[in-house]
């Protein structure tokens, strides 16, 4: 047996499952912020307190913080508070450190002169008394049903869910059939996997991860059928390889969100003097992140590289012909007389015409979107979930015949459903303890112009473990990024690249963003990981040498 095949098969002995994994990461980290100490935001008082002209509330003003959030779902360091609601609940923290600690407003009321009376309440400002443990779990629960962050599950469910239903429509099941013809053998299959992959995936993440899947389980299907023998697992590594660029390609979220206008100065708001956000650009462009020398160059390394490192890779592991449930791209109907409104759910024209004109939009609206030079910002979930919809419309010509391919596809996301929310909670308890920003802040602080952005890199690769998800991260480590840079004197473009190599990095190790192709290819986890891992090594070394040659 091979050391690759000894890896593995160690790894599907102490692994196990994403779902047990990220139960064990909650719990791990709620123990590490529970032995923390205590963060302590700047000194909160209330600044000035008036009655409104109809003197029924009350105009508080606070300071002390960066940010303030009342109970009444209004936020910033002044509002209006009716006199009935006082005692008024708020929480006050640091953006920069990610501590927040709860307050009470309460009143006494003092008897006035007759006649016109300024203030006829005096304040005190009480902090609330729960224990550490309470705070961190209302902390994780709050973040676990965020609303924005179910919106996201669910873009991500519909991604895999329609991404499936094409590939078992019959154009795409011959096209992807073409593309399978090639794979005659192990290390072939491999190869053209993940090239591909890898290709799609800097245009795309979403649709790199959900083409990824799709091929790698058309070519064990090729594969069983002609009794080909391959390395399933190996070949669902790198359907998956395509997680480990995507941040470095034009869909990554760091590099979008700081090329808007005015980008700097949102991010930096309250973090940075206005004289230090004056010095800073107003946004940083895809030619200094995306398109600089840099980022092309390991691009270009990592799409030559990673195939053959894989192709190597697969003459040195186990091959066997593939055992897994047939997936039929082709969905016999049973040939039923049609009455009334039945006919509407077979009817080609009203599923293919429905599905032209969602087409046709989701053009317009790429068009739309280009201002003065050609951008892909337009590319979100929600317009992939739009184009995958319109696409499925046309492709399987029926309601009837999509919605039987929707039946077979929905199994797949029983692992998003369940899992995404801890992982949102536990980005909750790295924020609401401070761990991520520690995190952050330990590496800066150990660091120099030169060997900033290798830590900024080993930083973001170790939050991702715990956090995966890219928006996320920037939002909450990019402000301490581009702060520390500009003082350190290191490029604001390298420092955010760095940023992004390192997010992608881990997902290698991170089960979290493998959950659509495990649903979709039928592997498990500990099948895969050993191999990402692998690849993760090889990335490291390329992200690495990018970040100290330029």
């Amino acid at each position: 047996m091979s050391f690759s095949d000894k890896f593995a098969e160690i790894f599907k002995k102490v692994l196990p499952s994403p779902f047990t994994i990220a139960i064990l990461l909650t719990l791990l980290v709620l123990t590490i912020g529970m032995l923390m100490p205590n963060g302590v935001p700047d000194q909160v008082k209330v600044e000035d307190v008036s009655f409104n002209d109809s003197r029924d509330s009350l105009i508080i003003e606070m300071s002390g913080a960066d940010t303030y959030e009342w109970s009444n779902g209004l936020s910033g360091d002044k509002i209006i508070v009716p006199v009935s609601s006082i005692p008024t609940r708020f929480t006050a923290g640091n953006n920069s450190d990610g501590y927040t600690s709860s307050y009470v407003i309460r009143t006494s009321h003092t008897l006035c002169d007759p006649g016109p009376c300024k203030m006829p309440y005096k304040l005190t400002l009480v902090e609330e008394s729960d224990s550490k443990l309470i705070q961190l779990i209302k902390s994780w629960e709050s973040s676990m049903w965020n609303s924005q962050l179910l919106a996201f599950l669910v873009q991500m469910m519909l991604m895999l869910v329609l991404g499936h239903v094409l590939a078992l429509s019959k154009p795409i099941d011959r096209l992807i059939g073409q593309l399978t013809q090639f794979c005659t053998n192990n290390g072939k299959a491999v190869m053209l996997v993940s090239v591909l992959t890898i290709a799609v995936s800097l245009f795309n993440w979403g649709l790199g991860l959900i083409f990824g899947a799709i091929f790698a389980r058309k070519v064990a299907e090729h594969a069983k059928a002609k009794l080909i023998q391959i390395n399933y697992p190996l070949i669902g590594a790198a359907g998956y390889s395509g997680l480990m660029v995507w941040h470095g390609g034009i869909s990554g979220s760091a590099p979008i969100k700081i090329s808007e206008d005015g980008a700097m100065g949102s991010l930096m708001a309250g973090k940075m003097t206005p004289q230090e956000i004056a010095a800073l650009p107003d946004s940083i462009g895809f030619g200094d992140t995306i398109f600089s020398a840099m980022n092309l160059t390991v691009s270009a390394m990592l799409l030559i590289v990673i195939p053959l490192f894989l192709y190597l890779l697969s003459r040195r592991t186990k091959t066997e012909v593939p055992k897994l449930r047939d997936q039929q791209a082709d969905l016999p109907e049973n040939r039923v007389t049609l009455v009334g409104a039945e006919k509407l759910d077979h009817s080609k024209s009203l599923s293919i015409g429905l599905g032209i004109l969602i087409v046709l939009y989701a053009i317009f609206k790429a068009i739309d979107s280009q201002e003065t030079d050609i951008s892909f910002k337009f590319i979100n979930p929600n317009y992939i979930n739009l184009l995958l919809l319109g696409l499925c419309f046309i492709l399987h010509s029926n309601f009837h015949r999509f919605l039987r391919a929707v039946e077979k596809a929905i199994g797949g996301t029983t692992g998003i459903l369940l899992q995404f929310p801890l992982y949102f909670g536990i980005l909750g308890l790295m924020k609401g303890s401070g761990l991520m920003s520690d995190i952050s802040q330990f590496f800066i602080a150990n660091s120099n112009e030169v060997t900033y952005p290798i830590y900024t890199f080993f930083s973001a690769g170790l939050v991702n473990v715990f956090v995966p998800s890219g928006g996320g991260q920037w939002a909450v480590q990019g402000p301490i990024v581009i702060q520390s840079a500009s003082h350190l004197g290191v490029p604001l473009n390298k420092s955010i690249m760095a940023l992004a190599y390192g997010d992608q990095l881990t997902n290698m190790l991170q089960p979290f963003w493998a959950l659509p192709l495990l649903g979709i290819t039928g592997l498990k986890a500990k099948q895969i990981l050993p191999y990402t891992l692998l690849i993760m090594l090889m990335g490291a070394m390329i992200f690495l040498f990018g970040l100290l040659v330029f």
